[in-house]
């Protein structure tokens, strides 16, 4: 009898417990996750702080607030030409240095396909059969390929598929186009859906 009623109050504890767990865990992963992500930019910001004026000493974390306003200047100069003109000669001038070239434009192109502003290098979110039949995953398709490279008269398209949760690799593969199914999803969408490894899903699938 004793038992049986300490087993039932063991249990009724462990519940209360995971209960309070599930709740509090993802509120205190997000806290220990941002405290992390500030720590690291600010360490990445320690030249900023050193080289920032005595007059914004009284304000905290004022390397943040100093990089933030330099991306919205270089965001406002690039809407003039002669900054822009600038930019491309800055720019130009990296595509003829042998080893930054490489990097930077891998790095460029990756940032841009993933920007809000870039339409055109992943142009829509699909999914294909890979990497066998019978198995789906969710990729982005990066245009024909083209004519002179298709395997057999049937076109041919080129799909990027990202690997979970580290999207910056992932496989390219060739796939005929009538096997291409266009989901109806967002890239952002997409990209948290691979990342999480289908935990958070779109909202509009999560609320149907």
């Amino acid at each position: 009898m004793i038992r049986s009623f300490l087993h039932k109050l063991f249990h009724w504890i462990w519940s209360v417990f995971l209960n309070g767990l599930i709740t509090i865990l993802p509120l205190t992963l997000t806290i220990a996750l941002f405290n992390v992500s500030f720590k690291l930019l600010k360490g990445w910001l320690k030249p900023v702080a050193r080289l920032k004026p005595h007059f914004l000493d009284f304000v905290p974390h004022a390397e943040i607030l100093i990089v933030l306003l330099f991306v919205l200047l270089v965001g406002t100069l690039l809407n003039l030409f002669l900054a822009r003109s600038i930019v491309h000669a800055f720019e130009d001038i990296i595509a003829r240095t042998p080893l930054i070239r490489p990097l930077y434009a891998g790095i460029k192109q990756l940032v841009q396909a993933f920007s809000m502003q870039d339409k055109d290098s992943f142009k829509s979110v699909v999914m294909v059969e890979f990497p066998r039949k019978g198995m789906y995953s969710i990729g982005f398709l990066t245009g024909e390929l083209p004519q002179t490279l298709q395997p057999s008269d049937t076109m041919h398209v080129n799909v990027f598929v990202p690997t979970t949760p580290n999207p910056t690799t992932g496989f390219l593969i060739i796939v005929p186009q009538d096997e291409v199914k266009i989901i109806d999803i967002s890239r952002q969408e997409a990209m948290a859906l691979i990342i999480s490894g289908g935990i958070i899903k779109p909202e509009k699938i999560a609320a149907k």
